[in-house]
């Protein structure tokens, strides 16, 4: 049984001890977690109400590989809890002076004192509240040179923070309070879901800028998948620093899983942005293999492939979903992830749109203002020139020979499909190398040419293909434009067959009408004695 869960666990931070103590108090069933630090005197104290320790397991809960959450080898495929390993404590008895006060519902309290190899060298009885108290002294102390290459204190409390951050984003219900040198450092409220926990985390995110959407995969072994995102129209990031992924109650590293979350959003993201988004899959755990990393933040996870289609339907689901104040951006919102447009809408026009548009100028770089008889429009230049290359693509698509060819790794089954079912000629190259040689013809020549053809490699059909080729070739937003510019762009524009909405289902101009205009600066108004006006004596 020992060499079966024994993984070399390093206590090598606040954040490792914080974090380990934290998952021990999720397994008792907390409900309130309070943390104290004295990082200057390397010293911290964690308190849970949950079910507590009798004197049996105290005596034994510092013990190498002595844990009271495996009985059995069958068990290890079974892993229903945080911790499993028997190793935390164990680890802390040895870096620091360890004293744990605890009480089981209907017994007496202890306190007890462990040495450096987690016997114990003291014990006596201890008034408490049913919960535990651990508090580990002279952190690292023997083990100097540890204690050297530590990061600055700032640091550690920040990994700290994002510790809590991640804990309490999987484990909503629970009340989290933080204190730093003996005074309140942050405190994590609770909450039915992660949706009313995030927005104590970004400060500049409310509760209204996110959807969340549930999922049953039971196809995939009864599962669930929760997805919390930011609405791609009102927050977004910089850095993928907030594109977050967690399996049965706690945070781990899946690039596969969050470069499929960063795809599903690329088509709603301005260029060099990111989601804001939090995923956590409830899995079978007959389904995932915690023993990848020491740490428990890698894993082996059963049919990735399906998870990461999940994950796309779930984008899109929450999107739709989204509640947004307005009925226009509802509708936005709606068709966000909207590919495909009725044949019908092609071929006629709407009268009633503005037409004979003249460019006056350009705002922030993204929206140009235009004129016309009857007012004035708003347009976003990036969707607008979406849709003009859209329906160029869609009338004369092709691709055209490349040389040298553009070479992708790590492609599965399933992407070397894709890619063919696009008419993109594909061979083998070497171990895990494709040779793509012909490719869609307005990224033909383009920098990105790779990353699109990865895009396009992760599903859909021609016309989906043929969208985010349009996305990834328009004019971004953020680019300056010269009046002539902006003028060729408006005139190609008002040519195309459906100019109200880009091919994602956005809308594209913001018309205001000269009468709605003339309303709101009150032009209908006579000036005279009803207005307060009196003539003068």
């Amino acid at each position: 049984m020992i060499s079966l869960i024994a993984a070399g666990e390093v206590l090598d931070s606040l954040a490792a001890v914080v974090r380990e103590l934290s998952e021990n108090a999720l397994d008792a069933k907390a409900t309130r977690i309070t943390i104290h630090l004295w990082p200057e005197q390397w010293r911290l104290r964690v308190t849970d109400n949950g079910t507590g320790m009798d004197r049996i397991n105290l005596e034994q809960a510092a013990i190498a590989h002595s844990t009271s959450k495996i009985r059995t080898c069958d068990d290890l495929s079974q892993i229903q809890s945080l911790g499993f390993r028997g190793e935390a404590l164990h680890s802390l008895a040895q870096l620091s002076d360890l004293e744990i006060r605890s009480r089981a519902a209907g017994d007496i309290g202890w306190r007890v004192s462990y040495g450096a190899e987690g016997t114990v060298t003291q014990i006596e009885e201890a008034a408490i509240a049913p919960g535990t108290v651990v508090t580990a002294d002279r952190l690292f102390a023997r083990l100097p040179n540890r204690r050297q290459v530590l990061p600055a204190v700032a640091q550690q409390l920040r990994q700290v923070q994002l510790a809590v951050q991640q804990l309490a984003l999987c484990h909503p219900h629970v009340t989290w309070q933080v204190g730093h040198t003996d005074r309140d450092w942050f405190t994590l409220w609770p909450g039915s879901t992660a949706k009313t926990v995030l927005p104590q985390i970004l400060r500049d995110v409310t509760i209204h800028d996110l959807a969340q959407v549930s999922l049953s995969t039971d196809d995939l072994g009864c599962g669930q998948l929760d997805l919390l995102v930011g609405l791609p129209d009102r927050c977004h990031r910089r850095r993928p620093d907030w594109v977050r992924v967690a399996i049965n109650g706690r945070t781990v590293t899946a690039p596969v899983l969050a470069q499929s979350l960063i795809h599903s959003f690329r088509r709603t993201l301005p260029r060099d942005r990111y989601p804001v988004c939090f995923l956590h899959l409830q899995v079978p755990a007959a389904h995932i293999d915690w023993n990848r990393n020491p740490a428990k933040s890698e894993i082996y996870l059963q049919d990735m492939d399906g998870w990461c289609d999940r994950i796309a339907t779930a984008v899109e689901k929450a999107l739709r979903l989204s509640n947004v104040a307005s009925d226009a951006q509802t509708q936005r919102s709606q068709q966000l992830f909207k590919t495909a447009e009725a044949a019908a809408t092609y071929g006629n026009r709407d009268p009633d749109f503005p037409s004979q548009l003249t460019a006056i100028a350009q705002v922030q770089d993204t929206y140009i203002v235009a004129e016309h008889s009857g007012g004035v429009c708003l347009v976003e230049q990036h969707i607008a020139h979406e849709r003009v290359i859209y329906e160029q693509i869609k009338a004369h698509w092709q691709t055209v020979p490349i040389e040298p060819a553009i070479i992708l790794s790590q492609l599965s089954p399933r992407q070397i499909e894709q890619l063919r079912r696009l008419g993109l000629d594909i061979d083998l190259f070497g171990e895990n190398l494709w040779a793509i040689r012909n490719v869609p013809a307005p990224i033909a020549g383009r920098d990105d040419c790779a990353d699109a053809l990865l895009e396009l490699s992760l599903g859909g059909d021609i016309d989906t293909a043929m969208v985010a080729t349009a996305c990834r070739t328009a004019i971004r937003n953020g680019t300056p434009l010269e009046l002539e510019a902006m003028q060729t762009l408006l005139n190609d524009w008002q040519r195309t067959k459906n100019p109200r909405t880009c091919p994602h289902g956005r809308p594209i101009c913001l018309t205001l009408e000269e009468s709605s205009l003339s309303r709101y600066f009150r032009r209908h108004w006579v000036i005279g004695k009803s207005h307060g006006l009196r003539p003068s004596k």
